[in-house]
């Protein structure tokens, strides 16, 4: 189809498309400033980016949330002028720099809260700056330019250039650029300063793999090492090819320590997957699938130890699940996904004290998944425990939700013929009116089927 458009574009009359660009430019000035950059000269348009800079500088205007995203197109559209006037390597990594010299003015009066502005600088300005320095032969003088912007960085944005400068700079390059960061750090007095000196030493380690470099780096910027730091560092160990130094990193963390406990087990199987060691694997992909079982987890297990096991696996797991005392959503949700009903059934009914309906999310696909398996009675109580947690909540927002629960609820009552040792919905319903009964704006709107 825009093969087409653009086909039926190119057979139009070049007056008739001048005419209409000229007229969505008065209604657009987005679409003006398209019009200028393309009949501008490549020195009207260095001009034209240099006039922008030197406003955004001087600039004393808020930039509230409401207008970050188009403030943040202002700022693409003027990176596209330096791209349209700009052919030099050089001439194109300074002015790019000189983009990143405006965070102040930028950033500093602006609600980012969203993040867009702030992406222009992360994404746009540094994808800009790597095409130029990729291209430019004097790769020193790149350096010197990145270490210069990043004397200070007040707003956090500067280091996106030293986070990729391994993509436009060779090693020695990179190195002399931690030299020169090594003696800032070594010479300041101030300690937040110095630690910044330091995470962006980091920042080039990582890139040029030298895990021992970070290693003694981390150790000298924060002394103590926290569980973070431990996985960080096994992290670029591991990256850098030396699985046995990673893994003794990995082993340094506390006993039960469960923070990043994600990443450091993330780790762990690659390092296990690395080592050959099967037993291993299997031990802690065992572990990850009981912590949280899915058909992700399922699968990657079964990876490991064969397809074959996979009936005797999740019979272990369904005999696992049912002795449970506790209530895990996930648990459930695993029941059904590999079609054993009946068990995701009982389990729900076993534990509906403990269904809580401020978990949309989780029980509301639950309730949908009994109710098309047509287990009326379990997706009945899920359906109520949604629906009392908007009651009790007062959220009004909510209520044709909690309204179209409660037409869930007395369509089903009529199917269920057994409700065990739950109320009757008859009963269940007088409640959540004495209870509920004078929040007007829900009951005006609900209906009752004759």
């Amino acid at each position: 189809m825009k093969n087409n458009r653009k086909q039926k574009l190119i057979e139009l009359e070049k007056e008739t498309l001048v005419d209409a660009l000229l007229e969505l430019a008065l209604q657009s000035d987005a679409a003006d400033d398209l019009i200028e950059r393309l009949i501008a000269t490549p020195k009207e348009n260095i001009q034209r980016y240099r006039e922008k800079l030197s406003s955004l500088k001087r600039s004393r205007r808020f930039v509230g949330w409401g207008e970050s995203s188009r403030f943040a197109r202002e700022l693409e559209m003027l990176l596209q002028d330096l791209k349209a006037g700009v052919t030099d390597p050089l001439t194109g990594v300074e002015m790019v720099a000189a983009f990143y010299e405006t965070d102040e003015g930028v950033l500093g009066h602006s609600d980012d809260s969203s993040g867009h502005i702030g992406d222009v600088f992360r994404f746009d300005a540094k994808e800009l700056f790597v095409e130029y320095a990729y291209r430019c032969n004097a790769k020193e003088k790149v350096a010197d330019i990145i270490l210069k912007l990043n004397r200070k960085d007040d707003y956090g944005i500067r280091d996106t250039l030293v986070e990729c400068a391994g993509e436009c700079l060779p090693e020695p390059v990179i190195r002399s650029m931690i030299s020169e960061l090594q003696k800032r750090a070594n010479d300041e007095k101030d300690e937040y300063a110095k630690r910044h000196h330091l995470m962006l030493i980091e920042l080039l380690a990582r890139q040029i793999k030298d895990a021992k470099l970070f290693e003694k780096t981390r150790i000298a910027s924060w002394g103590t090492l926290s569980t973070a730091a431990l996985i960080d560092i096994a992290r670029v160990y591991l990256e850098s090819g030396d699985v046995e130094t990673a893994h003794s990193w990995l082993k340094k963390i506390p006993e039960g320590e469960t923070f990043q406990a994600y990443e450091r087990d993330r780790l762990l199987l690659e390092i296990y997957r690395k080592q050959g060691d099967t037993e291993k694997l299997t031990d802690l992909l065992y572990q990850k699938f009981r912590s949280h079982h899915s058909t992700d987890t399922l699968q990657e297990l079964l990876n490991v130890i064969g397809t074959d096991k996979r009936d005797e696996v999740i019979a272990g797991e369904v005999e696992h699940i049912l002795e449970s005392k506790t209530l895990r959503e996930s648990d459930a949700a695993f029941l059904i996904a590999i079609e054993k009903i009946d068990e995701a059934e009982a389990y729900l009914l076993n534990r509906a004290e403990e269904l809580n309906g401020d978990h949309y999310g989780s029980l509301l696909s639950l309730a949908e998944a009994m109710e098309s398996q047509t287990r009326n009675l379990a997706a009945s109580l899920l359906y109520r425990s949604l629906l009392v947690s908007i009651l009790e909540r007062g959220y009004t927002k909510a209520y044709p939700h909690g309204i179209r629960y409660l037409k869930k609820l007395d369509e089903l009552s009529l199917t269920i013929t057994d409700w065990k040792s739950f109320d009757h919905h008859k009963v269940f319903k007088d409640r959540i009116i004495q209870v509920h009964g004078r929040k007007n704006s829900f009951w005006s709107k609900y209906e009752v089927k004759k």
